[in-house]
């Protein structure tokens, strides 16, 4: 054991260039994987800290006992309580204060007239609590509100609108309301709670404004008297709350608050930042395992001498083993300083885009440094272990020959599993997105099929080179002959190199068509359904945004250029004990508007009592035209409704219709999601937009669009993420382009007598560096239109257990001049791999290369 490691090391520090690709692999994806967790338990801590000293203070919270939860969303909608509910719960003993905590949407217009905010985060506004105890916000500029339309407004949101105190500016309720800035608030010391905007208003604003009716809050918050713990607190209060209504700790309060940033945001975000470090790592493995299968190939006289003067197996299998744990460990540790790195970075770099990152200090934990120090041994181990045992497995007198010749490539074993494990992958991913639909199988058909890529690698690369560099000869001479003869030389390595980029290039080409394919689904989902001319909305996504006034419709609608106009509202309840989301419209301009598909029943009689349902919905729930369905809205009341309707297409009209009459007696803030509209005969586009957006300007001054504007819009979060997703799969390319790198590098190691026999017979420097070129942009080649093959596949995967797991019709799209981008980008990716090799090929002494042994 002694003598191995005295190896290894000897031969660690004669060729530590050799290693410098692995240890750059190892390094990048252990830094990203450190940088994430540790990002991660930071943001947790400080968010944990945040609601802690927000909510300090408050000692009980009084609510509703009933949260209604449609699909899709983690937060349920709750009943209001009466504010009347403050006296009884001051005559609880024990109770030192308590304060109505009214809430709703509003969102602040800025000085240049935009709104702020509303692109996710929350855009809240409620009563100015004047007790600083219960009161999570703190004035820091200014005084609070004394009279109607005054309000208080979180210092982020002020600046980000470059408002001050003293402004006069417009909030969204969504109605809007002209009010003054009399005081600027932090939260928990911070400038805001992350990117939500809060705006504090009189207690009669926020009631007139807010709510329904007056009387009532979306909770109580309750202060305990000196000596009360919060769990006696709650115990008190019990037994002198209403039916339906429930007291709950502050801390437990906190929890759920930090709960809903996490399960919203924190959880979502470091599961994404996750996957890629996964998908950073498969790629280094790649990397990894060629370095050492050509370091083991080129020492096999070394090792087979080594055999011969009585090493065994074992000695060598563990040399090589030693060598790898040392670049491991060494890799590893260097990438979890450059993790700490990343989110100390990151923690400067999201205040200036607007996120408030936890000013403290970075929050370390053991799992979040000894996860990814294990990670990178093992990935890093696990890739030298094949070339390990190959070398053990190297016969004494191999040191009497040369090196075999590579013909893994034509193996017809690897062929024929390779082509079995293809048969099976699309069998199986048929049978998940078209006989039964059923994600498992779908995911477990992509899986097999990129081990199927894989496993066929070095057949396919064969035929591969042959036919994407047969033009090399007739364009670039006897350097290009050279530089296919070369790729073709180990068919094993060039797979093993390109399968790198390979998988890069696929995970790239699968967020492309799918992304391709969410937005040809949306602007099919407008074509189809909305026959209107212009939509107006209030564009936001997650929980942003005030939506529009309901009286903006009726508006409209008066206009002499518009024949209908109608919005969309929405409203909650549960339809037989199932949390479902309810449209809030006019069902005769609903059809009029928007195309419904067959309708059995009709929309134009459903009143107070009645209800229209979706084929898919009524299927589910088992209804059918004039059926019953028993509704339990958000204030606790139930009611049987008739179902008068049950129409084709839910899209952007939903799965339920109720109209607003029946909705008014339950609703809380009301708002519309959407303003659909459509022309008088002989009135264009562009006239009628200009009627609407001058009609539209007095509520809040919303954006009209024409209907593919309205269709591009609502796609535009599609971009930001595959934004987001290319920058981030950037760090596997780079992986990938280092293993295409090293490899040439050992490469021009092994064939250093050839290259100074090449230049003594007449070749120049200039053509030497050509040919290396030309043999990385070749690997490049094959590894790009391999992924992009993958990725197509996955994306249309995706998209079909997508469209059998969703109510909407999914369009697959392939977007070819996206497509045409990556490939371009994997082969400039490949001319740059080979800069470095080609340059230090050409720098070889001929002399000393044609003495190498």
């Amino acid at each position: 054991m002694n003598a191995s490691i005295r190896l290894s090391v000897s031969s660690l520090r004669a060729h530590r260039r050799r290693f410098a690709g692995t240890f750059l692999a190892v390094f990048l994806g252990v830094a990203f994987l450190a940088g994430t967790l540790v990002m991660g338990d930071t943001l947790r801590a400080g968010f944990d800290s945040l609601f802690g000293k927000a909510t300090s203070g408050t000692d009980a919270v009084v609510r509703s006992a009933d949260a209604i939860t449609t699909p899709g969303e983690s937060q349920g909608v709750r009943q209001p309580v009466a504010t009347g509910l403050v006296r009884t719960v001051e005559n609880v003993p024990g109770v030192a204060a308590a304060v109505p905590n009214i809430q709703g949407a509003g969102q602040l217009v800025g000085a240049n007239g935009d709104p702020i905010g509303g692109q996710g985060p929350p855009t809240l506004a409620g009563n100015w609590i004047t007790d600083p105890q219960l009161n999570p916000y703190r004035l820091a500029e200014g005084r609070a509100p004394r009279k109607s339309g005054e309000v208080v407004v979180n210092r982020g949101t002020a600046e980000k609108g470059g408002l001050k105190i003293g402004d006069t500016t417009v909030l969204r309720t969504p109605d809007p309301v002209r009010v003054t800035v009399v005081g600027l608030a932090t939260f928990g010391g911070e400038d805001g709670m992350a990117q939500v905007t809060f705006t504090g208003m009189t207690v009669a604003d926020a009631e007139k404004y807010l709510t329904a009716r007056p009387g009532e809050a979306a909770s109580i918050q309750v202060r305990a008297g000196p000596g009360v713990s919060q769990e006696e607190l709650v115990e008190r209060l019990t037994p002198a709350l209403p039916k339906g209504v429930e007291a709950i700790t502050g801390q437990e309060s906190a929890e759920e608050n930090t709960e809903m940033i996490s399960s919203q945001f924190l959880d979502v975000f470091t599961l994404f930042l996750l996957v890629f470090s996964g998908v950073a790592l498969l790629v280094a493995t790649f990397s990894i395992h060629n370095t050492f299968a050509i370091v083991v190939a080129q020492r096999t006289r070394e090792n087979a001498l080594l055999r011969a003067l009585g090493a065994s197996r074992r000695q060598v299998t563990v040399t090589t083993l030693v060598e790898a744990t040392a670049v491991a460990v060494t890799a590893s540790l260097a990438g979890l300083a450059g993790g700490i790195g990343i989110a100390a970075g990151l923690q400067a770099l999201f205040p200036a885009i607007g996120f408030p990152f936890p000013e403290d200090d970075l929050v370390v934990k053991g799992l979040s440094l000894g996860l990814p120090l294990a990670v990178g041994i093992v990935v890093c181990l696990g890739s030298a272990l094949l070339p390990a045992v190959r070398a053990g497995r190297t016969a004494p007198l191999a040191a009497l020959r040369e090196t075999a010749v590579d013909a893994s490539g034509a193996s017809r074993l690897r062929a024929v599993t390779g082509m079995g494990l293809i048969a099976l992958a699309v069998a199986l991913t048929l049978a998940g997105v078209l006989v039964s639909p059923s994600v498992w199988l779908a995911g477990s058909g992509a899986v097999l099929a990129l081990v199927a890529f894989v496993v066929l690698g070095p057949v396919a690369s064969t035929a591969a080179v042959r036919i994407v560099g047969s033009p090399l000869g007739r364009l670039r001479g006897v350097s290009g002959a050279l530089a296919r003869r070369n790729a073709l030389r180990s068919p094993k390595r060039t797979a093993a190199t390109a399968s790198a980029l390979m998988i890069g290039v696929a995970v790239v080409s699968l967020f492309t068509v799918f992304g391709a394919s969410l937005k040809a689904t949306m602007d099919q989902t407008v074509s189809r359904s909305f026959a209107g001319g212009v939509a107006v909305s209030a564009p936001s996504f997650g929980a942003g945004g005030s939506g529009l006034s309901p009286r903006l419709a009726g508006a409209v609608q008066e206009l002499p250029e518009v024949d209908t106009a109608v919005g969309l509202g929405r409203g909650v309840a549960e339809v037989d004990g199932e949390g479902r989301a309810l449209t809030v419209t006019d069902p005769a301009a609903l059809e009029r508007t928007f195309d419904l598909g067959r309708i059995d029943g009709s929309m134009r009689g459903l009143g107070t009592d009645g209800i229209a349902v979706t084929e898919k919905e009524a299927a589910r729930q088992h209804l059918a035209t004039g059926g019953k369905a028993q509704l339990t809205f958000t204030d606790g009341r139930k009611e049987t409704f008739t179902v008068r309707a049950v129409y084709g297409q839910s899209e952007l009209a939903g799965d339920y219709v109720i109209t607003r009459a029946a909705w008014a007696p339950h609703r809380t803030q009301d708002s519309d999601t959407l303003v659909a509209v459509t022309f008088e005969d002989g009135v264009s586009t562009d006239e009628g937009k200009a009627a609407v957006e001058k009609a539209a300007a007095r509520y809040g001054n919303p954006e009209v669009q024409t209907r593919d504007e309205y269709a591009q819009s609502s796609a535009g979060g599609i971009d930001m993420m595959l934004t987001l997703v290319y920058a981030l799969l950037a760090l596997a390319v780079v992986i990938a382009l280092l293993g295409i790198a090293n490899t040439l590098t050992l490469a021009i190691h092994e064939r250093t007598r050839e290259l100074g026999l090449l230049r003594a017979v007449g070749q120049t420097r200039s053509q030497l560096r050509a040919m290396v070129r030309w043999e990385s942009v070749l690997v490049a080649a094959f590894g790009t239109v391999g992924g992009l093959a993958l990725g197509a596949f996955l994306g249309w995967v995706l998209v079909r257990a997508s469209d059998g797991s969703s109510d909407s019709d999914f369009a697959f799209a392939v977007p070819s001049a996206q497509l045409a981008v990556v490939a371009l980008a994997g082969l400039a990716a490949g001319a740059l791999a080979g800069l470095r090799p080609a340059r230090r090929a050409a720098r070889l002494d001929v002399l000393h290369a044609i003495a190498t042994e």
